[in-house]
């Protein structure tokens, strides 16, 4: 919990795009255009990991406007 009581869960690519009923690649690219908040992972290899807070999902959810 952080100091507003809220969870910093952190939510892998494939669980928000499950939630959001997407593929994972439209999760990838919502992030790398900056319609969705994410941590980078430190990598090695091709592929940048991204974990995205829940609390953000939450606020994507509650909001009426998805990023296109």
């Amino acid at each position: 919990m952080n100091k507003t009581g809220q969870s910093d869960e952190l939510l892998t690519v494939h669980e928000v795009a499950r939630h959001l009923r997407v593929d994972d690649t439209t999760v990838r690219r919502w992030i790398k255009s900056g319609a969705l908040e994410a941590v980078t992972l430190p990598h090695r290899g091709k592929r940048r990991g991204y974990r995205v807070r829940k609390m953000t999902l939450d606020t994507l959810l509650n909001n009426s406007t998805m990023p296109a």
